[in-house]
């Protein structure tokens, strides 16, 4: 058995990619997926929530850990205009991102990276993400005080989380970072959605 974990950097498991059916922003897709990533069998139920929750993004959008797409791609889908840069630590991950990016047709509006390759002055006007909760709250409250704060003055984030997960307590923190507006805006099938809106 494999002590990989999603968010584990170089996943160990044999990598045996297959293709799912999936359903982004009114698009019907086959997407590529492996072991060794997050719901690597289907768009995770958190997910499927936050998109259903969204409003469409605008200008600059980040999905922090994009896992093998599908936020990046449901954001890229739903506006012609918009450019999104995907991060995770994830290495099968994000070439899985790139790739399906790619067979969506949202490859050129779609920049898939490791986190550290993101330009430290990037902003950005609309944050999507189902964080990874289980890295535990530290190293979560480090990955969120490293993006947040980069909202451009009126952006908006967009958070799921698990109610059981802590998602009153991180928004509450949330709250406390001085980084704008926090609202509890959905709630469904055990998941909160948040959204923190940056000062004007």
């Amino acid at each position: 058995m494999s002590d990989d974990h999603y968010f584990s950097a170089k996943p160990a498991s044999a990598d045996e990619g297959r293709r799912i059916a999936v359903r982004l922003a009114g698009h019907d897709l086959s997407l590529e997926v492996a072991p060794g990533i997050f719901s690597p069998d289907h768009v995770d139920l958190g997910t499927q929530v936050l998109l259903r929750t969204v409003p469409e993004p605008r200008g600059a959008v980040l999905d922090i850990g994009c896992g093998w797409g599908p936020i990046s791609i449901a954001a890229a889908l739903a506006s012609p205009s918009v450019t999104v840069t995907a991060i995770d630590v994830n290495e099968r991950a994000l070439d899985l991102a790139r790739r399906n990016a790619a067979t969506a047709g949202v490859g050129d509006r779609v920049n898939v990276s490791l986190p550290s390759v993101v330009p430290a002055n990037a902003t950005f006007d609309t944050i999507w993400s189902n964080p990874p909760i289980r890295i535990g709250k530290a190293a979560l409250h480090s990955l969120l005080g490293e993006w947040l704060p980069r909202l451009n003055p009126g952006g908006e984030a967009w958070l799921v989380v698990q109610r059981n997960l802590g998602a009153d307590s991180l928004a509450a923190w949330i709250a406390q970072q001085g980084w704008g507006q926090i609202e509890k805006v959905a709630s469904a099938k055990g998941f909160r959605v948040l959204r923190l809106t940056a000062p004007s």
